[in-house]
């Protein structure tokens, strides 16, 4: 809890010392297709299987292609007669990623993850690796004041189950140690920008809706919000380095298999994430380290422990 405070806290003392002499928009390309948005959702598809939610909202370079490099890291109870945590998991994640401007107000976004997971058993190491489940997205642009300080997003999107899904992964602990779902799920979600002056706040929700596999097996739907404060902090006539700090949420069903419900499946997490972008012309970085508030995952059998991100983009 003294977390959750200490994070709110930071975000309103940014807030309030922004500048309103000095702006925080970046140079504008010299590409006619470039949306005016400044915005990127939230990507609760980009980790296949794991179930996790990379959280990346850009401000730079709206309109990309790039590779994103993602990990996660729990510990999971192995024995099922104590109740000690005591098996380290990591998920990996690098994603070739994408927003393409369709029309002023329409854009498309895709993504195609290469997954490299390992969780360490006392009876040795386990590792997959292949390529995950393909996301693509519609964004719709509902609103934009005439200040350009509100903005409104909706977005309506689909995950194409190519990752392989193995049968024998959902008898352990984590179900979820998997390179894909082995199924069609879909996605809506929300994005509002508030930009003015140095700083700008992102508010994000998305909801999918996980259907069942081949192998009868449903992951359950998810739900994830987050809250973004940027700052800038330093700008020249190409470049533009920001800071970013928040919070995230997200909050897991119950898996199913066969039509009926399977315990200790379902849960939440709340993190507290800093990070990081810069931009040279086209060129953008970023990267954002993510640690939990709260976690409360597999009715405890198992916890988040940290995660990590780093994007390239070229502007398009």
């Amino acid at each position: 809890m003294k977390k959750l405070i200490l994070i709110i806290f930071l975000i309103l003392n940014i807030s309030i010392s922004a500048n309103e002499k000095d702006s925080l928009y970046i140079p504008k390309y010299e590409t006619q297709n470039l949306l005016k948005s400044q915005e990127f959702f939230c990507d609760a598809c980009g980790c296949g299987a794991g179930n996790g939610s990379s959280g990346f909202e850009s401000l730079l370079n709206p309109q990309f292609i790039g590779i994103k490099y993602f990990s996660q890291h729990y510990k999971a109870k192995e024995n099922l007669f104590t109740n000690e945590l005591t098996q380290d998991q990591y998920f990996n994640t690098i994603q070739i990623w994408g927003k393409i401007p369709i029309t002023e107000k329409l854009s498309v976004y895709g993504s195609l993850p290469f997954q490299f997971h390992e969780k360490k058993t006392l009876q040795g190491d386990i590792r997959i690796n292949g390529i995950g489940d393909a996301s693509l997205m519609g964004i719709y642009q509902i609103l934009n004041s005439k200040n350009t300080f509100h903005q409104l997003n909706g977005g309506f999107g689909v995950k194409i189950p190519i990752g392989k899904f193995d049968e024998r992964g959902i008898s352990g602990v984590n179900p979820s140690f998997q390179l894909g779902t082995g199924s069609w799920d879909y996605q809506l979600a929300l994005n509002y920008k508030f930009q003015k002056n140095l700083f700008a706040l992102l508010i994000n929700t998305d909801y999918t809706l996980k259907t069942e596999n081949k192998k009868h097996y449903q992951f359950g739907n998810q739900w994830n919000y987050a809250m973004t404060g940027f700052q800038r902090i330093w700008r020249n006539e190409n470049s533009i380095i920001s800071g970013k700090l928040g919070l995230q949420g997200e909050v897991y069903d119950w898996n199913k298999q066969f039509g009926e419900v399977m315990p200790r499946t379902a849960g939440s997490a709340l993190y507290g994430k800093i990070g990081f972008e810069a931009s040279y012309k086209k060129w953008s970085i970023g990267s954002e380290v993510m640690l939990p508030a709260y976690t409360n995952l597999a009715s405890g059998d198992i916890e988040a422990k940290s995660r990590f991100g780093l994007f390239v983009n070229f502007g398009i």
